[in-house]
């Protein structure tokens, strides 16, 4: 008997070819796309769920003559995701929405019910590597193609997901992906991309925010770190850490976004120097291996999905939580994005980075490498 794989299928190309691959791999393969939130009014525009992509997703399953069921994921994606993106941006941080889906309604909500069907894998369309060995736990590693490389919003999995997970496209790179998507005739074959996020359907994040969030969008003052006030902002949701234009500051240097303080609605600018640090804490982490390291120890660390790794030294503390200190400073800190770390593109976990290292974040990183 074959080893049975639900395949999370979208109607998009790497779905379809992750599909494809793992029925000619000897799996016996199961469709299962979920039905995702949409605002009201607007549910035709959820990319990930549209009654298009729902049907090309039919179209392949019935190519590859495999079974296809639709999930309903609404309200689990409305309360875990929707929820998570509105609250971050209530409290002042930039949340990356991808990570609670992957976190939650991927790899928690769908795999459950591709375990319920009997399988023993679940499959995705993503760019990654996962590697195992007899005995030892499974290990993600970042994708071949570096361009489509996925491993940064799947930091989040543990290691009891990832014993379940396969990911067929991860030593592909997206031309031959969609090589093989005509070769095979599927109709996903040149279907287009989008980055953006799935619920707002191409539409700006802000336009979102102020019709759910109307509050975020009151103005406030711009200040530097001295609190001395240069101008107005149109509302914290417009503005990103680090950036330049759109400010509105006459001044003799360009001002930079710093930081959003949301307690007082201001939106804190400095100067270029100002804007690079060495130093950053992350919490609510997440290690890929299971355990948290016990010592400091040097890798590489992304601060954003498109950012490029950079060397640091990474100090566990107490309650989740790490001290990171890159060798170079960086540029553009975001709260609520994630912190990734990587040591020779294996994947080692990831958490949120917080709005500074606290005092007693430091004075624990100091004694456990005054230790070590």
């Amino acid at each position: 008997m074959s080893t049975k794989v639900v395949v999370a299928m979208s109607g998009g190309v790497d779905s379809s070819v992750a599909a494809a691959l793992l029925q000619r791999q000897g799996y016996e393969v199961i469709g299962m796309m979920m039905r995702l939130w949409s605002e009201p009014g607007r549910e035709s525009h959820n990319r990930c769920c549209t009654p298009e992509s729902m049907g090309i997703a039919r179209q392949v399953a019935g190519q590859l003559g495999i079974p296809f069921y639709a999930v309903n994921a609404q309200e689990s994606f409305r309360s875990t995701v929707v929820e998570y993106f509105l609250e971050g941006y209530a409290s002042g941080v930039t949340p990356n929405p991808c990570l609670a889906c992957n976190r939650h309604i991927r790899w928690e909500f769908l795999l459950e019910r591709a375990l319920a069907q009997g399988a023993e894998f679940m499959a995705t369309g993503h760019y990654v590597r996962l590697q195992r060995e007899p005995g030892q736990p499974e290990r993600l590693f970042e994708a071949v193609d570096q361009a489509k490389d996925q491993s940064y919003v799947l930091s989040v999995l543990r290691p009891d997901q990832l014993r379940h997970a396969l990911f067929p496209l991860g030593d592909l790179t997206k031309p031959e992906v969609r090589a093989i998507a005509a070769e095979l005739n599927l109709p996903a074959a040149t279907s287009k991309e989008s980055q953006d996020l799935c619920f707002l359907g191409g539409e700006d994040y802000r336009a979102f925010l102020q019709r759910n969030a109307p509050q975020l969008g009151a103005p406030g003052p711009i200040q530097n770190r001295a609190g001395e006030v240069l101008g107005e902002h149109s509302g914290l949701i417009h503005y990103t850490i680090g950036q330049r234009k759109g400010l509105g500051i006459a001044a003799p240097e360009p001002f930079y976004v710093l930081e959003k303080d949301q307690a007082q609605n201001a939106l804190i600018v400095g100067n270029q120097d100002e804007l690079g640090d060495r130093e950053l804490s992350a919490g609510q982490m997440n290690w890929t291996q299971g355990a948290a390291p016990s010592e400091p120890f040097a890798a590489d660390v992304k601060i954003r999905y498109k950012a490029t790794k950079a060397p640091a030294q990474i100090s566990p503390l107490e309650g989740d939580r790490v001290h990171i200190r890159f060798d170079d400073p960086q540029r553009g800190f975001t709260p609520g994005q994630a912190a990734v770390i990587y040591r020779e593109g294996e994947v080692l976990g990831g958490g949120l980075i917080e709005a500074a290292p606290p005092k007693a974040a430091r004075s624990q990183v100091q004694l456990a490498e005054a230790l070590a």
